[in-house]
């Protein structure tokens, strides 16, 4: 009893030092559930004629969060220092398994893709016989060129890619005014890629076929444009706080998860282009 006591006496009055930081109570994650589920159903409603105004509130809402949510999670990073190593652990554990997520959702679109390209056949019992006609692309379609615009867009997407990678490595050397300048073109691209990609859209032939084709080209593309364009939220973000000189070579993490997102982004447009715009459209183009 008296070796309890002795050891009990030695624990500090302030409770036991340890590496974990416990979240204060937020109202971000139930807001933020709130205002996803309004943008949702303002963007369902807006596709049936009933006007933009809920999917107007939805999206200030969605970004009302998004501003009360990051700045909250700054200022246990950068003025109360809770981001300690085994937290950072955690938040790198975390991005991991997001990002794995979202891989599973673009396996279901490029499923769907090579589904119907591949069984033309067995996808005209379930449409309509003309929507595929037992061809690929199915007839009446005439797809992109793919070393045409598209081939621009993926050298752009590549070459952010080059430029994140840039900037992380002056966040490491410590050079914050190289950083700034790397990430900003960074941003830069990702803005001239969403431009080519609602060029390219407002250019398709095939945008109001009632095909198959035309769903999984736009599903599949388009999502990979919110993508494109979310990552480059976030890295506007961590051009931000660059600029701020929140990024230490010690303490960065808020930017390599940006940075994972954005490669992760450049992968699948390399699917993307290689299976769904040159050999989805019967790999019958070629280079010139």
């Amino acid at each position: 009893m008296a070796d309890v006591q002795a050891h009990s006496g030695s624990v500090p009055s302030d409770g036991i030092k340890q590496p974990y930081h416990l979240v204060d109570p937020s109202p971000w994650p139930l807001l933020s559930a709130f205002a996803g589920g309004l943008l949702a159903t303002g963007l369902v409603l807006q596709f049936h004629g009933h006007g933009w105004y809920l999917l107007a509130a939805g999206l200030l809402a969605v970004l009302g969060c998004m501003w009360g949510w990051w700045r909250d999670v700054l200022k246990e990073s950068v003025v109360q220092k809770a981001h300690s190593p085994v937290v950072k652990i955690g938040l790198r554990y975390g991005m991991s398994l997001f990002i794995a997520s979202e891989v599973m959702f673009f396996a279901a679109f490029f499923w769907a893709f090579f589904d119907a390209s591949l069984f033309t056949n067995e996808a005209i019992q379930y449409t309509r016989v003309e929507a595929t006609g037992g061809t690929w692309p199915p007839k009446g379609i005439t797809p992109f060129n793919p070393f045409d615009l598209p081939f621009l867009m993926t050298v752009i997407l590549l070459l952010s890619g080059t430029t994140v990678t840039w900037a992380h490595h002056e966040i490491i050397e410590g050079r914050q005014k190289q950083a700034v300048t790397a990430l900003a073109i960074t941003v830069a691209l990702g803005v001239l890629f969403t431009g080519f990609q609602l060029y390219e859209y407002s250019h398709a032939t095939f945008a109001f076929n009632t095909n198959v084709y035309s769903s999984t080209f736009f599903m599949a593309t388009g999502f990979h444009g919110l993508h494109v364009f979310i990552g480059t939220v976030f890295l506007a973000v961590c051009l931000f706080r660059a600029m701020k000189g929140h990024f230490t070579p010690k303490s960065h993490f808020g930017f390599e998860a940006a940075a994972w997102y954005w490669h992760f982004v450049d992968v699948v447009w390399l699917f993307l282009f290689v299976a769904i715009y040159w050999w989805g459209a019967g790999g019958k183009w070629v280079a010139h």
